[in-house]
Parts: C-alpha cells; structure tokens; sequence
C-alpha cells in the first residue's frame, strides 16, 4: 500500500519551479517540434504540390526510427562523440549533435522540396530521412537526461513538464505550420507556393533553437559511472563502422527486396485474406532483413572486425541487467505490463478520427475539439498526473490511469449512440485527454524508475519502443475489427482490453520491488513504490 505524502500540496506544486523540471519543459518542445514535421504537415505540403497520395505515404516511414530507435540507442548510450563529448559532456553533446542535424534536416527539406510537380523528390526524402533518424535519436537521449538530471522521487513531475513541452512543440509543427504556410500564400484554392512552404520549415528549424540554447545552458547530469566498462577510441568507431553496415544491409534488404518476394505477397493474400496476408508479408519481409542483418553483423564480428566482449557489452548486458536486478519472473511481469498499458487508448485512438467523420462531425469541429481543445486538456492531465504521482506514488497513480484510460472508452459508445452532439464530443475528448494525460505521467515515471543509471538511454529506449509496439500492431487492425462488430462493440472491446493491465498493476504494486537509484528503501515507500517484493 502507498503511505500518506509527507509533503503539503504548495510544497509539492512549488517543486515546478525546480531547474530540472522548467528544463524538461524546453527539451520537451525540442522533442515534440520535428514528429509533425514528418508526417501531417509534410504530408499536406506534398499533396498541395500534386504528390500521388502512395507517394506520400512513402514519406511516413522516416518515422519508424522512432519505433526501432532501441536498435542504436546503446551506441548513444555508450559513445563518446569526439570533442563535444569532452566539452559538453555525455548526455548534452548527443542532445546538441541530434539538434544540429535535425536543423540542417528541416533546412535542407526546405531548400530542396519541390517546386513544381515535376521536381524530383529524391534529396528531400534523403533529408526527411535523417530528420527522422536525428529526432528519435533526441528522443533517445533527452529522455535519459530526464531520468539521471534529478532524483527518482521527481521523476513524474519532470516528465509532466516534458510532456507539455513536447505538445506545445508538436501544436507548433501541425496547426503552427500549417498557419505560417497560409500567411506566408500557400492559400487553398490558388496555385502551388513553394517559398511559403519552404519558409514555414525555415522557421521550425529556427525554432530549434530553443532546445540548442537549453542545452548550453543547463548542467551534465552527475552520475556515478566507475563501474561502466570504457573501450578505446578505435574499438568505438569500429562499432560504429560495424553498426552502419549492418543497418545497411537491413534497409538494403527490406526496401530494395520488396519487388523479389511480390508474388509470396500474391499467395498469401489470396490464402490470408488482403489485410490479414499483407501484414503477415510485412511480418516475414522485416523479419527476414533482420535476419540477413544480423548474420552479416555476426560474420564481421567471426573475422574480429569488433571485440565480441564490446558487442556483449553495449548490447546484451543491459537487458541482463535488467533480467538479473528483478529476477526472470518480475521482469517478465514487468515487460508485459509494460506493452500492454497504453493499449486501450491507443488501439482507440488509431480508428478516433475515422469514427467522428462517421457521425458527421466536421473537419473544423474535429480540429476545435480534438485537437485544440484535447491538446490543453491532455496538458492539464499531465500537470495533474504529475502532482498526484509525486504526492501518492506510481503505483495508486499507475491503477487509476489503467482504470481512467479503459473507462473512459465506454464514453465513445455513449457518443456513437447519441450521434452529432457537440456537447457530448466536448465532454468525451475533455476525460479521454485528461486520462491519457494523467496516466502517461504516471507511467513514465514508473519507466524511469525500472532503468539502471549504466544503461538508462538503452533501456528506456527498450521500455518505450515495448509500450507502443503491441498496441500499434493490434490497432492496425482496429478498421477490420469496427467493421465486423460496430462501433457500440468495438469500444466495449476495448475498454475489456484495460482489465489485464489492472490485474498487471496490482502484480507491480503487491509483488515487484522496484529498486530505483539514489534512493533509500524509506524514500521508495515514500513515493508509493514497495521497497520489498
């Protein structure tokens, strides 16, 4: 059970004036600006150019650094960056390093987006790209700024004000550019501007600034790393050298092989059915340039091109670790409360969009409501998930984020039989984005509570990419599934789905100890987490 706080609530709202928690707020926008920048608004300024919409879509898959960042997040963890690494140290010179390329990225969209319907699109998917690298690799390490900058007592309220930053930055990206563009003359109905576009993204790479100003102005987090294993600079680049090849191989394989094996995709539409035999074909198709991937990367480490103890080292010891501090049984409970939490809201929230232009609701009623209105009230919900965190601990706050999140589904249903009332749309976006936002405060913290200060960007890369992966997939099917029972069912489905994370919750709460750095056994009762298993 969570003891009482020992804190009054002015003590416990005065913790936002904290250095650490105000920098969160700006490292936060830096994180949210450039997502939007790769999908809505580059997918609007294509489209207004006359880009086929196939073509676009193509675009999107810059985004899938962010589900696969856990790949390169131990080089960022361990990889000391030649001179700014001894200038800025650690943490702050990959933030830099991340910031600088997302700038030349959106600069160079800018400068190269195309003029016409017959320029060539080439270069700026080269630069959309390398936004999309660059940004999950800001993700990577901002978020392990956030766990080693302050104590894990503080953890929620720092990813409360994270949280809002990256919303304000991501309100910036989406209804900020797209209000520039129409300033600037990419008007609806007139001819194709390109300077309004490229000066649109000039200024969100300008606006990057702001995270560049805060990391050179904050401090390098202090943390104790005697026991980590330091290799020489040669070894660090040669598995650097090793990790470009074989991601290499990997997109080399997955993209440029996808003509090969169209036929396999033929077959198992017509066995599988279209939907169920192309996800079963993209299944295969990741899968095998994994494959192909790992037994190049595993031949060059056979000939010595890198010391295998190096590979074991960045790669495996982090999840031992992880294994090894919980026990095999704990860590398993953990990981699967981990990738089911977010599961109602967001296979919910893959089909929401679809369900309103269902009941007629319009494009500009959406974008009041949804997202507006929806952004201020998640914002509210991540200050308020953040304060009762750090005043009851993670644990109550983890049980009735799952209970908030599963239940307010059944609001949607309510609002599938009432139709067109915008009263009601109002109420259902006002307790969905303060449940999301409450819970994503809560859980965070619990995220930041499980890593270990020797691996902390590769496991919460590991965390993260776990929490979005199973719900996305079940999601996709979230069209397929509306269809086949209607939306009264669908979302009754749904708010079934939070019951297995209730009983996970309560596993976490009465049976896992989990130890968090720089804290006392005292200090873990405290903030809600049992001290022992």
């Amino acid at each position: 059970m969570d003891s009482q706080p020992k804190e009054s609530w002015i003590e416990t709202i005065n913790q936002f004036r904290r250095p650490s928690v105000i920098t969160m707020l700006f490292l936060g926008f830096s994180a949210g600006l450039p997502i939007l920048l790769v999908f809505s608004s580059l997918s609007i300024w294509l489209m207004e150019v006359g880009v086929k919409k196939s073509s676009v879509t193509f675009f999107s898959w810059a985004a899938l650094a962010y589900s696969f960042k856990f790949i390169w997040a131990p080089l960022v963890d361990r990889f000391p960056l030649p001179i700014l690494s001894g200038l800025l140290g650690r943490r702050r010179s990959w933030i830099i390093f991340s910031q600088l390329f997302i700038i030349t990225a959106l600069l160079g969209m800018a400068f190269t987006g195309p003029r016409s319907l017959e320029s060539s699109l080439t270069v700026m998917a080269l630069f959309t790209v390398l936004l999309g690298f660059f940004s999950a690799t800001q993700d990577i390490v901002i978020d392990a700024y956030r766990i080693e900058s302050d104590s894990a007592d503080m953890q929620a309220l720092l990813s409360s004000t994270y949280m809002i930053g990256y919303r304000v930055g991501m309100l910036l990206a989406g209804a900020g550019a797209l209000f520039l563009a129409t300033a600037f003359g990419a008007v609806e109905g007139q001819p194709y501007n390109y300077s309004a576009w490229m000066w649109t993204y000039i200024v969100m790479a300008a606006s990057m600034l702001v995270g560049v100003g805060t990391v050179l102005v904050v401090k390098e987090p202090n943390v104790d790393r005697t026991d980590e294993h330091y290799w020489a600079n040669s070894d660090y680049a040669r598995f650097l050298i090793l990790f470009l090849i074989g991601a290499s191989v990997f997109a080399s394989s997955f993209f440029g092989g996808v003509q090969s094996f169209k036929g396999v995709e033929e077959v198992l539409g017509q066995g599988l059915g279209k939907n169920l035999g192309g996800f079963v074909f993209e299944c295969l198709r990741f899968g095998g340039s994994v494959l192909v991937a790992v037994l190049v990367v595993k031949f060059l480490i056979k000939l010595q091109m890198v010391k295998r103890k190096m590979v074991d080292d960045i790669y495996v010891e982090p999840i031992k670790d992880f294994f090894t501090r919980y026990g095999q049984v704990t860590a398993l409970i953990l990981l699967s409360l981990i990738g089911l939490y977010r599961i109602s809201d967001i296979v919910l929230g893959v089909i929401s969009n679809v369900f309103y232009v269902d009941l007629g609701f319009t494009k500009n009623e959406i974008g009041t409501v949804v997202k507006t209105f929806g952004l201020f009230m998640s914002i509210l919900g991540a200050l308020i998930g953040g304060v009762f965190t750090v005043r009851y601990g993670v644990i109550r706050m983890l049980w009735w984020g799952a209970i908030l999140s599963a239940g307010t589904n059944l609001l949607f249903l309510l609002l599938s039989q009432m139709g067109h009332s915008l009263p009601m749309f109002y109420l259902v976006i006002s307790a969905d984005n303060l449940a999301a936002g409450l819970a994503s405060a809560a859980f965070i913290a619990f995220l930041s509570s499980l890593t270990n200060v020797s691996f902390t960007a590769t496991q919460y890369a590991i965390f993260s990419s776990l929490m979005t992966l199973m719900p996305k997939v079940i999601g996709g099917y979230s069209g397929t599934i509306s269809t086949a029972i209607g939306y009264n069912g669908f979302f009754l489905l749904t708010t079934l789905m939070g019951l297995p994370v209730l009983f996970l919750v309560w596993l976490a709460g009465r049976y896992l100890e989990l130890k968090e750095h720089k804290k006392t056994p005292e200090k873990v009762r405290d903030s809600g987490v049992p001290a022992n298993a």
